[in-house]
């Protein structure tokens, strides 16, 4: 993996935690909005609207350089629409590139041929 596709990834994996932490929060202020006198909804939903296009931008960014199949991809956009997703997605990321940091290292080791 080349130092752009490993960047590309590394900047939708730090997107994605915050990313779904503002869409909790997004929602627990709609439910104050109805329930209470407290709105923040228009503070939140900016604040989250930010992160969501970021998401989709790095997303994006990053499907173009790793060739993910249309599968994989679909699958990283979803988590983003879902409300605990991008911290699945963040942790599907997190694994991701540890195992190709191994993988480095075992073929520059000589250990594997792959």
């Amino acid at each position: 993996m080349d130092i752009k596709t490993a960047s590309s990834l590394h900047r939708l994996r730090l997107v994605s935690a915050p990313e779904a932490v503002s869409f909790l929060l997004l929602l627990v202020c709609s439910v104050l909005k109805r329930t209470t006198e407290f709105n923040a909804v228009p503070v939140m939903g900016a604040v989250h609207g930010v992160l969501f296009i970021l998401y989709v931008l790095f997303w994006l960014d990053a499907w173009n350089r790793t060739k993910w199949d249309k599968k994989t991809a679909a699958l990283y956009f979803v988590l983003s629409v879902l409300p605990f997703g991008g911290f699945v997605a963040e942790r599907k990321l997190k694994r991701a590139a540890e195992d190709e940091v191994i993988a480095s290292r075992a073929r520059h080791e000589g250990k594997v041929n792959a």
